[in-house]
């Protein structure tokens, strides 16, 4: 009846393609390892679906109809776009593979996830990595909302129904102008702060908290006025001498270490101080084995900078 899709089987459709290529009854029923009358009655109850003659049958060799013929051409179509998908679930059970959506911190993202990328490139061909930016404290929401399949943030985070793979912990040093008297120094300590202005990101930042804490430590001055929007933000006000600031070692690999620069950065010896990293996804995913694996190759990455300490 129009409208309606015939009953008709994958399984037929490789019965058709079979015989399409040996054009011979029992040939084509030993490659399907099923006996010739099975495979003629399966034939038979495909063409009646299709009310379409598939097959010329008489002596000599077997050969598709034109019928026959387009719908072998379609079936292959199908037989192949249904393996596909059967590939892909072992991938995505096993590895890695389809689209991930990815949220990442601005802070953090464009100075890891290049490395990351090239990585799984080679590694996992298949897999395509939509990654998008945003606050850390928009990045929480964004994900319980669906948005993200998992962000990529600073920890921790707190949810019944997430799921936390740590990755690694990444020291914060002390940023100051390269004309500070400060800037002599191999390392700063707490004392070294008290008194100093301190230059901040939003409070959407985590790295907020952590240098607002450090600032009521050693009695320096967070700066309320100007707050920075972005890493590159605190940078250009420390050039300025409008305050100190923390930045991260990846930003510092990335964007100071071994270039002239106006702005120098020095350890912070008053106590450890960094952040840690991790991949956060909602536990009730189909998709946890590929994920674990996604954090394994950020680990593995990870571990290509010294200054880095892996965690998970």
């Amino acid at each position: 009846m129009t409208g309606q899709v015939p009953a008709i089987t994958l399984r037929q459709m490789r019965y058709l393609l079979a015989l399409e290529e040996t054009q011979h009854f029992r040939e084509a029923a030993e490659a399907c390892g099923i006996s010739q009358p099975s495979l003629s009655v399966q034939i038979k109850t495909l063409e009646e679906a299709l009310d379409l003659v598939l097959v010329e049958r008489g002596r000599g060799p077997v050969r598709l109809t034109l019928a026959g013929r387009e719908v072998a051409r379609r079936a292959r179509d199908i037989l192949d776009a249904t393996q596909g998908i059967f590939d892909l679930s072992v991938m995505l059970k096993s590895g890695l593979g389809g689209t991930i959506r990815l949220g990442t911190s601005a802070t953090l993202g464009p100075y890891l996830m290049p490395h990351v990328v090239g990585e799984l490139h080679r590694s996992h061909p298949d897999l395509r990595l939509y990654i998008r930016e945003a606050a850390p404290r928009d990045l929480l929401r964004e994900l319980g909302d669906g948005m993200h399949d998992l962000i990529l943030t600073q920890l921790p985070v707190s949810g019944s129904a997430l799921t936390v793979a740590r990755l690694f912990r990444e020291p914060l040093s002390v940023a100051l102008p390269a004309d500070h008297p400060l800037s002599t120094r191999d390392g700063l300590e707490a004392s070294d702060l008290t008194g100093q202005t301190i230059l901040s990101l939003s409070p959407s930042y985590t790295l907020h908290d952590q240098i607002t804490a450090v600032c009521a430590e050693t009695g320096a001055e967070i700066s309320r006025d100007y707050e920075g929007t972005s890493l590159d933000a605190l940078r250009q006000m420390v050039a300025m001498n409008m305050g100190l600031t923390f930045l991260p070692a990846l930003y510092v690999e990335s964007e100071i270490a071994g270039r002239a620069q106006d702005v120098v950065v020095r350890p912070y010896r008053g106590r450890r101080f960094s952040r840690s990293i991790g991949l956060v996804w909602r536990s009730a995913t189909g998709a946890a084995s590929g994920y674990e694996r996604l954090a394994e190759v950020i680990r593995e990455t990870a571990g290509r900078f010294p200054q880095l300490v892996i965690e998970g």
